[in-house]
């Protein structure tokens, strides 16, 4: 998540419109059918902020960005940082990450949290008392992370690349990755079969969506080591020339780019419907529940793989010339990630005592949370180390 001057204009509006959908996402929790709040401790609950309007669509726009919009995000993050350390040397790159990624994450992040956790302190217990809500925080709720886990988790992988780096003192460009610029269905294999690996038992072994840590070291277990994999995915294409190569205009993988987005919606819509039928045939003893769970979670792979391709393909095919309103989301998508849960857990209070539907709160919640966000960036990047940095 950082500009860069002589930047790839489409991977830069790539990752600010994943910026977008995390917007989105955190914006449509409060609305799911499934949603719900633990008074005892809010930090179980599914979003800080619970409505009792639901809206089933909603559901359907959190299950889509939770299956693959993470993982991309770090497969962006790993593809410029071969030349980075090449560039600046292991000590300054390590320090540089200090800067970017964990120095935001313990002081921003914390002091953002802190502000956007309030209310669901509130709605817990009815109370607006600071003192007894940063005991709450930091003891009961063990500090809650929020968003910015992404931070924290990136700069690990950082850093365990810069230590192997070093030792290894080389990578090999792009391994088998720059021969399948015209192998569209090998390269999709591929990366179906990484992230399967990567994905599929330890989520049938321990679940879908247990997080653990320590205190505001948060993350999703099952998921750790996919995304991991998509990280070192995004060095080993980042560490050839890629814009010439496998991700070239000409490449057969991009010149698919319509393909990959009807395949991606095929196959998440499958995974939406399908869990249904499958647990019927459990229950009729016509499918076991090991082979259910297999069925599910290799479409549920698939789906992730699919939809980075085709977020990838698209945008390398679509994004020619530079637009300013993008440059300016781009320019801030760091700190509107940082920021944004802030005025979307707040947006989102407010209009509880509203007896609209779910959808127009969640459009309200959407727009106000981008224009805030968007303009505390503007703010906050006057300063100057703000703006180097961030």
């Amino acid at each position: 998540m950082e500009n860069k001057p002589n930047r790839n204009i489409w991977i830069d509006y790539l990752r600010s419109a994943i910026t977008f959908l995390v917007v989105a996402h955190h914006s449509a929790l409060a609305y799911t059918t499934w949603a719900n709040f633990d008074k005892v401790a809010y930090i179980r609950s599914t979003h800080a902020v619970v409505d009792t309007k639901r809206w089933i669509g909603l559901d359907v726009l959190v299950n889509f960005n939770d299956v693959f919009f993470m993982s991309l995000m770090f497969l962006i993050g790993g593809l410029f940082l071969t030349k980075s350390i090449k560039k600046k040397g292991t000590v300054s790159f390590i320090k540089d990450r200090v800067y970017r990624l964990l120095i935001p994450f313990l002081i921003l992040g914390t002091i953002f949290m802190l502000i956007a956790y309030f209310p669901a302190y509130y709605i817990a217990h009815n109370s607006i008392n600071i003192v007894d809500y940063l005991k709450d925080f930091f003891i009961v709720e063990q500090w809650p992370v929020g968003p910015p886990w992404f931070l924290w988790v990136l700069f690990i992988f950082n850093l365990v690349f810069a230590i192997c780096y070093t030792i290894g003192r080389t990578v090999k460009t792009g391994f088998g990755f720059v021969y399948l610029q015209n192998k569209p269905v090998l390269f999709y294999i591929v990366l179906f079969v990484l992230t399967w690996l990567l994905y599929v038992p330890i989520s049938y072994n321990i679940g879908a969506s247990n997080w653990t840590g320590f205190y505001p070291f948060d993350f999703q277990l099952n998921k750790i080591l996919l995304y991991f994999g998509y990280f070192l995915v995004g060095i080993l294409i980042g560490n050839s020339d890629f814009n010439n190569g496998l991700l070239s205009v000409n490449s057969a993988i991009v010149k698919s780019w319509l393909l990959w987005v009807l395949l991606a919606f095929t196959v998440f819509a499958s995974l939406t419907i399908i869990p249904k039928y499958l647990g019927e045939m459990v229950r009729s003893q016509t499918l076991t529940a090991f082979s259910s769970s297999m069925i599910y979670y290799s479409i549920y792979a698939a789906s992730c793989s699919l939809s980075c391709i085709a977020f990838i393909s698209t945008f390398r095919t679509k994004i020619e010339t530079e637009r300013v309103c993008w440059n300016s989301l781009s320019e801030n998508a760091y700190l509107i990630y940082l920021t944004h849960f802030v005025f979307i857990t707040w947006t989102q209070f407010f209009l509880l005592k509203f007896d609209i539907p779910a959808f127009l709160k969640f459009i309200i919640t959407f727009i106000i949370t981008i224009g805030l966000s968007w303009w505390t960036s503007k703010l906050l990047r006057k300063f100057s180390l703000i703006n180097k940095y961030l």
